[in-house]
């Protein structure tokens, strides 16, 4: 008996005609497959039991790279772009959150089920790169600048309270909020005191505070 032969749990019309005993799959086709119980060794056709998961394509978008796997999700969930699960590859665990759902070559949706969708696009949100346009203390626009700052996708930006990242300090202006981020009533969030997480922040927009003079840049 190979070692590697797919296994699944049948009844015997031999052996066990009530209770299901593992059974190698010996061939598919045509909806149906030969197996093989491996406690009597009877042969018989059969149809196998529909998977309870399926295997989707799943493409992770973090920092200008992106890299794509394959995950089994549970036939009849319905996706959500938005939502954020807990993808594991070989390479790492990491949070995800889903920002399109691919059905075919040219079709994408905000929602569909597993078996509906042929690809599910994300984006990391573990740890984020958010950028920033700082404005300079003397209100001079030709020297406004943009920078990048690396953060947890829970860091929490505040409308009008002062962040400092190395040798830079700015005070938070307005927050640009991504399409894919729910629970804002707002895509701009600009009244003082308004808190957005870094993984939903698209762009921050900010004051100088910084010691380093202009001049240097």
């Amino acid at each position: 008996m190979s070692e590697t032969a797919e296994r699944v749990a049948l009844t015997c019309p031999s052996c066990s005609p009530e209770l299901e005993t593992v059974h190698e799959v010996l061939k598919e086709g045509g909806g149906w497959a030969t197996v093989r119980c491996t406690e009597c060794s009877h042969v018989h056709k059969t149809q196998l039991p529909e998977a309870e998961e399926v295997e989707r394509r799943v493409v992770v978008s973090q920092d200008g790279e992106s890299f794509s796997t394959r995950v089994e999700a549970p036939r009849g969930q319905t996706l959500r772009r938005g939502e954020e699960f807990v993808l594991e590859t070989e390479e790492a665990i990491m949070q995800v959150r889903i920002t399109d759902l691919q059905l075919d070559a040219e079709k994408r949706v905000p929602e569909a089920t597993v078996e509906e969708v042929e690809t599910v696009w994300t984006r990391g949100v573990d740890n984020v790169s958010v950028n920033v346009t700082v404005n300079p203390s003397d209100g001079r626009r030709e020297d406004t600048r943009s920078l990048t700052v690396y953060v947890p996708g829970d860091y929490e930006f505040t409308v009008g309270e002062s962040e400092s990242f190395g040798e830079e300090s700015f005070s938070v202006k307005s927050l640009q909020v991504r399409d894919d981020a729910g629970g804002y009533d707002h895509d701009k969030l600009d009244h003082r005191g308004d808190v957005a997480y870094a993984k939903d922040v698209k762009r921050v927009y900010a004051d100088d505070e910084s010691s380093t003079a202009w001049s240097a840049w």
